[in-house]
């Protein structure tokens, strides 16, 4: 599946350009959150994804916190209408990963673990049947419009080899035409795609989601 990131959306007209990409072919709606503090950056929080959420009620909504401390904002979250939840593998030792998880779970929402692009899969390894999606990060996070790491398919790779039956794998970070289809034979099961995608005009991304799958 092929998840358009709304950080490179029109703010100004979100909801119609988000239900854009969405016609094109996009499966769900990824929404990046930035504290300012875990990375270089400011995003979203919870009143927006309120608002989409009105907007486009039968859509999936993948957020990923990029913060410090996730526990802060997972319940204000869930409430605006997220139905899965991702958190860094950086920001909590083992024990409150896997209690946080649960938190999550017991907000209606299934619960996600990502990495930075030089985190080593040992640090997740652990906890990968405590989640149901691992989230490789494939740019350093905080910014769009990032240069594709390649070396990073190599811990998807891994991860199907050796991971958990049923983990849903997600990639994030310079997905576009040339790394869409390299990414998913190396396992991974959605692209998280923003520029791509939203730097197009409406009539050009639908084959541009098109060429994601190769």
């Amino acid at each position: 599946m092929v998840a358009p990131s709304i950080l490179a959306a029109d703010f100004a007209h979100l909801a119609d350009d988000t239900r854009s990409a969405l016609d094109a072919g996009g499966s769900l709606v990824h929404l990046d959150v930035m504290d300012g503090h875990f990375v270089p950056n400011l995003s979203m929080g919870p009143a927006l994804c309120a608002s989409l959420r009105r907007a486009l009620p039968e859509v999936c909504f993948d957020v990923h916190l990029m913060v410090t401390d996730p526990g802060q904002y997972v319940e204000a979250f869930a409430k605006a209408g997220a139905d899965h939840i991702t958190f860094h593998a950086e920001v909590l030792e083992q024990i409150e990963a896997i209690a946080l998880a649960n938190r999550v779970r017991d907000l209606g929402c299934t619960a996600g673990i990502a990495i930075n692009p030089e985190t080593g899969l040992d640090r997740v390894t652990p906890l990968l049947d405590s989640f149901e999606m691992l989230l490789i990060m494939s740019v350093h996070p905080g910014f769009g419009g990032q240069a594709f790491i390649e070396s990073v398919l190599e811990k998807a790779e891994q991860v199907r080899q050796c991971g958990p039956d049923g983990l849903i794998l997600e990639i994030d970070g310079g997905i576009g035409p040339r790394t869409g289809p390299t990414s998913i034979r190396a396992g991974c099961d959605i692209l998280v795609a923003g520029s791509a995608i939203f730097s197009k005009a409406e009539a050009e991304r639908a084959p541009v989601i098109r060429s994601m799958y190769g």
